[in-house]
């Protein structure tokens, strides 16, 4: 389990402010935010890239300032920095930082490059965006993390790849006994997998919550501007105004009935971060949510 409370970590011009969650054991957290928000700084936190300013990470019970060199042998990342040597092959690569870890397979490393249809002979540096991200994928797995850590994994991957990354992700979580964190601008791959949405906002955890929670939360509804506008207005976060048709995002509540003749759906991650961003646009103080 990773427990994470009142984190925080101060930069010029910027901090990260309290961020408290708690993700079990067997499921996969989404962070997603605008640009800025703190979701890679986030995510360094959890490596111990960064140490905290203020709060503390515990790992399945385990303080960073303790126990790091255990904890680092049970976590894998994949990072938008190029992170392996350039002027090695990806063999190399896995050859010189494999031996930092206890569980690496150098077997299960060349399987799954030729999985990704990556050549182990060729070198890091003559690798594109998408293929750097495949092979620190690859690597990450080869050494038997508990816990992945990614951040925008999918972005330079073609539509094909991004279905057999996803499904790795699902398999690496299915014995119950392993976690994965994964920031991303790609919102519908977090359709898909994730138990746990993580929404950050200016430096702060404005929304955790599981997705069951989510989907009973709000509704998206969409119908003639005076169906509207007759919503109940202490429910209605957002409201937009449309030409034909105006679209609300509510807050749900389960005894309540719509009128037949407007449209309602549980909103895709992507809709329900848009609608709430808009919804605080120029607001100071409390998020609303």
């Amino acid at each position: 389990m990773i427990v994470a409370e009142n984190l925080g970590k101060q930069w010029k011009g910027f901090s990260l402010q309290n961020v408290t969650f708690q993700l079990p054991k067997g499921y996969i957290l989404g962070l997603i935010g605008e640009n800025g928000a703190g979701k890679t700084t986030l995510l360094k936190l959890l490596l111990n890239v960064y140490v905290p300013t203020e709060g503390e990470i515990l790992l399945d019970g385990r303080r960073y300032q303790q126990e790091e060199e255990k904890i680092k042998q049970d976590i894998g990342f994949v990072m938008q920095e190029d992170l392996f040597i350039p002027g090695f092959t990806l063999e190399e690569n896995g050859d010189y930082y494999g031996k930092y870890y206890e569980r690496f397979s150098k077997e299960q490393l060349l399987k799954l490059l030729h999985q990704f249809t990556l050549n182990e002979k060729d070198k890091f540096g003559k690798l594109s965006k998408g293929e750097k991200l495949k092979f620190q994928f690859a690597f990450a797995l080869s050494h038997k993390p508990r816990l992945l850590i990614l951040d925008e994994p999918t972005a330079n991957f073609d539509r094909e790849f991004r279905a057999q990354f996803l499904k790795l992700i699902t398999e690496f979580i299915a014995d119950g006994e392993k976690s994965v964190v994964m920031a991303t601008h790609n919102t519908q791959d977090l359709d898909q997998i994730a138990d746990y949405i993580g929404f950050l906002h200016q430096g702060k955890m404005v929304l955790f919550t599981d997705r069951k929670s989510l989907e009973n939360r709000y509704r998206i509804v969409q119908g003639e501007r005076y169906r509207i506008k007759n919503l109940p207005k202490q429910d209605c976060i957002y409201i937009e105004e449309k030409k034909y048709s105006w679209k609300a995002l509510m807050r749900h509540r389960r005894w309540r009935n719509y009128e037949k003749e407007l449209e309602v759906h549980v909103p895709t991650i992507e809709e329900l971060m848009c609608c709430l961003l808009k919804a605080n646009e120029g607001k100071h103080g409390e998020f609303l949510c």
